[in-house]
C-alpha cells in the first residue's frame, strides 16, 4: 500500500492549486457574484447551474445534488480517484515533491494505480513520438501523415507517434523505467502473449488520446502495413483509466475554446481534428471509435453551460455511414440545450481530405453554412417517400411527425412542425402543428414511458388517399365525392352513350375511391364507353372479363344494375357529374403542384420553377373554364 502522505505536504498541494484553475479544466464558470463562480454540476444532469466555487475558500458545493468539497475532493470525485492519487496528480501539477510519512520521497511502487497507469501511457506516447521522429522504419509513418498534409511539426502538436513493429519493444522499454509486466498489462498497452507481455500495438501510428485534464490515458492506433489483419484502427481497451464512451479525442486542446466560443464541431476521425486545429477551427473534437453519446454530451455540456447561443455542429461523411451517424446523434439531440446543426462538404470529403484538396480556408467554411440537425433528420426520412402523391405525403407525416414531437421546446417544436410542412408541400399546416402536438401530449401523458403513440389509423391529413373497403355498401352517399365517382361509373356502364368520349379521356388517378379506380381500369381495358354505345350486351360481358379478381367484378356487376340517383337521366345530368369528378382531380392536381413549388421554394432551379409555375397557370385556366363553360369545356 502507498504510504501517508506528510500533512504538510497536502496543505501545499491545496494552497498551490487554485480550486477554479482546477475546476475550469472540466467545466465552463462563469460569474455567480459574490466573488463565487458557478457552472453546470459535473456529478449530475442539470439544465441551470446549481454549482457554485468560491476561489477565495478553496471550496466548491453543489446545490442541485449537494456534492461538495475542496480541490483535493473535487479531482477524486470527477477523476474517480483515491485521496493519495488525487494529490499526487495536483503535485505533479505544482511541481511539489511528496513526501511520505513511512520514508524515501515519493517512491514509485508507493503510488496508486491510477497514476501509474497514466504514467506508463505518458512515457509510452513520448516514446512512440520518438520513434516517428528518428526510427527509419517509421518512414512509412511519416509518409501517411505528409500524404494527409501533415508535417513533422504538426505530428509533434498532435503527439503523434510510431509504434515499431516488434513484438515487446514497449514492453521491454517500460520494464526499463520500472513497470510491473502486471501494470503494462493493466494499462492496455501489451497484451498477454504465449512467453508473456507483447506490445498490443506495432506496426501503427499512435494518436494519444488524452482525457479533460490533459493526461493520457489510451491510444488510437492507425494500420500502417497489408500484412497488419488488424482493423483498420485500434484502439486501447476499457481500462481502469479509459473508457471510450467518455472520451473525446482533441478535447484537451479545444475545451478552453469550446468554452469561449460556446461551439463544438464534432468530426469523425483523428485527422479531421488535426486538419481542423491546423486550418483554425480550434473547437474540433471527435469520438474514439464509437458513436456519439450521452457520455459525450455530458462533456460537452459542462464545457458550453447549454447558454441560447451554444452551438454544436456535427460534420459527418456525406456517404450512408455518414447519414447513419447523423441519425444516431440525432437520436440523443434533445439532451442538447445547445443548437445542433451539421455541414456536409458538398463533395462527401471529410475535414482532412477537404484540407489537402482546398485548403484551409474550405475547412474553416465547412462549419459556417450549418443545416439544423433535426433538418437533415427529418429530409432523410421524408426523401423517402413521393411527396408527389397524397399517400406519400400522408406515410412522410406519419413518421416524421413523431420525431417533431420529442422537441421538448414548445416553441421550437413548433416552429419545426411549419417547416415540416413545407418540406412534404402539404399546404395546411396547421393540421401538421396540430398533429404533432397531439403526438407530443400522447407522450406527456404517457409520462415519457416510450414512444408516442403512431400516427398510423389516426385521422390522415387532408389530401391522403382514402383506404375504402372493396365492396359497394361501404362506398356510400355520406361522401359527396365517391358518390359522384359512383355515379359517373354508373352512367359509363349503364349509358355510354351520355359520357362518351369525353369519358374515355380520364385517367384512372381520377377516381379516388380504390375500387372505383379499378372499375375505371376495367372500363378502359375492355374498350372503353365508345365500345359500349357499338355493342352493350357485349360491352358489359368484357368489362366484366376485364376485371382483375372477383371483387371487382362484383362490383361492375353491381354498378351495372343500381340505379341511376336521377329520375331524369340525360346529357346535362351526364355533363354535371362529368365536369364535377374532373374538376376535384383538377383542384387535387392544383394543390400537388402547390406541394412542388413549396418545396423547391426560392432557390429552386429557375427552368424547373418555371415549368411548375406554367403548369400552375395552366390547372387554374382549365378550372375557370369548366366552371364557366362546363361539360362544354371538356
Amino acid at each position: 500500500m502507498a504510504g501517508r502522505i506528510n500533512d504538510d505536504d497536502v496543505k501545499a498541494v491545496r494552497d498551490a492549486v487554485p480550486i477554479d484553475a482546477v475546476v475550469s479544466e472540466y467545466l465552463q464558470l462563469r460569474n455567480a457574484g459574490g466573488g463565487n463562480l458557478k457552472g453546470l454540476c459535473p456529478f449530475h444532469d442539470e439544465k441551470s447551474p446549481s454549482f457554485q466555487v468560491s476561489p477565495s475558500k478553496g471550496l466548491f458545493h453543489c446545490f442541485g445534488c449537494q456534492e461538495g468539497g475542496d480541490t483535493i475532493t473535487f479531482v477524486m470525485k470527477v477523476d474517480h480517484l483515491s485521496f493519495s492519487e488525487a494529490v499526487e496528480r495536483l503535485a505533479g501539477q505544482a511541481g511539489i515533491t511528496l513526501r511520505y510519512e513511512e520514508g524515501g520521497y515519493n517512491p514509485s511502487h508507493q503510488r496508486g494505480e491510477r497514476i501509474r497507469l497514466v504514467e506508463a501511457h505518458k512515457i509510452a506516447a513520448d516514446w512512440y513520438m520518438e520513434q516517428l521522429a528518428t526510427s527509419p522504419e517509421a518512414d512509412t509513418g511519416r509518409k501517411f501523415l505528409a500524404e494527409r498534409g501533415f508535417d513533422q511539426a504538426a505530428a509533434q502538436r498532435f503527439s503523434v507517434g510510431y509504434s515499431p513493429q516488434g513484438w515487446d519493444h514497449l514492453t521491454r522499454f517500460l520494464r526499463g523505467k520500472g513497470f510491473t509486466d502486471k501494470e503494462i498489462i493493466l494499462s492496455g498497452l501489451a497484451q498477454e502473449g504465449r512467453r508473456g507481455p507483447i506490445d498490443r500495438f506495432r506496426g501503427r501510428l499512435m494518436w494519444p488520446i488524452r482525457d479533460i485534464g490533459g493526461d493520457v490515458v489510451g491510444f488510437g492506433a492507425r494500420k500502417l502495413y497489408e500484412a497488419d489483419n488488424g482493423p483498420k484502427y485500434l484502439n486501447t481497451p476499457d481500462t481502469a483509466i479509459y473508457r471510450k464512451s467518455q472520451v473525446l479525442y482533441g478535447i484537451d486542446l479545444a475545451k478552453k475554446d469550446i468554452a469561449k466560443a460556446s461551439r463544438a464541431v464534432v468530426v469523425e476521425g483523428y485527422t479531421d481534428v488535426m486538419a481542423c486545429h491546423l486550418a483554425g477551427v480550434t473547437t474540433a473534437i471527435a469520438t474514439c471509435g464509437t458513436a456519439f453519446g450521452g457520455d459525450h454530451i455530458k462533456i460537452l455540456r459542462r464545457l458550453l453551460m447549454d447558454n441560447g447561443s451554444a452551438r454544436v455542429i456535427f460534420t459527418f461523411d456525406g456517404d450512408a455511414a455518414g447519414q447513419k451517424a447523423a441519425l444516431r446523434a440525432f437520436e440523443d439531440d434533445q439532451k442538447f440545450a445547445a443548437e445542433t446543426y451539421i455541414a456536409i462538404a458538398p463533395d462527401g470529403m471529410d475535414p482532412c481530405e477537404l484540407r489537402l484538396a482546398k485548403g484551409d480556408d474550405a475547412v474553416s467554411d465547412l462549419v459556417e453554412p450549418r443545416t439544423p440537425l433535426f433538418e437533415f433528420a427529418l429530409r432523410q426520412i421524408v426523401v423517402r417517400y413521393d411527396l408527389d402523391t397524397p399517400a406519400g405525403r400522408a406515410a412522410a407525416l406519419d413518421e416524421a411527425a413523431p420525431i417533431v414531437a420529442r422537441i421538448k421546446n414548445s416553441g421550437a417544436q413548433h416552429e419545426v412542425a411549419v417547416q415540416l410542412a413545407g418540406m412534404l408541400g402539404i399546404l395546411d399546416t396547421q393540421f401538421v402543428v396540430k398533429r404533432v402536438a397531439q403526438l407530443a401530449r400522447w407522450a406527456r401523458d404517457r409520462g415519457g414511458r416510450g414512444p408516442a403513440p403512431s400516427s398510423r389509423g389516426q385521422q390522415q391529413p387532408y389530401d391522403a388517399a382514402p383506404r375504402p373497403r372493396a365492396t359497394g355498401p361501404a362506398l356510400t352517399l355520406r361522401n359527396p365525392v365517391y358518390a359522384t365517382e359512383r355515379e359517373l361509373l354508373k352512367l359509363a356502364l349503364q349509358r355510354p352513350e351520355l359520357v362518351s368520349p369525353a369519358f374515355d379521356a380520364y385517367g384512372v388517378d381520377e377516381f379516388t375511391a380504390a375500387p372505383y379506380a379499378a372499375v375505371r381500369q376495367a372500363i378502359m381495358d375492355a374498350g372503353g364507353a365508345e365500345y359500349g354505345i357499338q355493342d352493350p350486351q357485349e360491352y358489359l360481358v368484357r368489362v366484366r372479363d376485364a376485371a382483375p379478381d372477383d371483387q371487382v367484378r362484383a362490383m361492375v356487376t353491381e354498378l351495372a344494375v343500381e340505379a341511376i340517383m336521377r329520375r331524369t337521366v340525360d346529357e346535362n345530368y351526364a355533363g354535371e357529374q362529368l365536369v364535377t369528378v374532373r374538376r376535384r382531380a383538377v383542384e387535387r392536381r392544383v394543390r400537388d403542384v402547390q406541394s412542388q413549388l413549396t418545396r423547391l421554394g426560392a432557390g429552386g432551379d429557375p427552368a424547373q420553377l418555371a415549368a411548375v409555375q406554367n403548369e400552375l397557370w395552366v390547372l387554374q385556366q382549365y378550372d375557370q373554364a369548366l366552371r364557366a363553360h362546363g361539360a362544354a369545356a371538356l
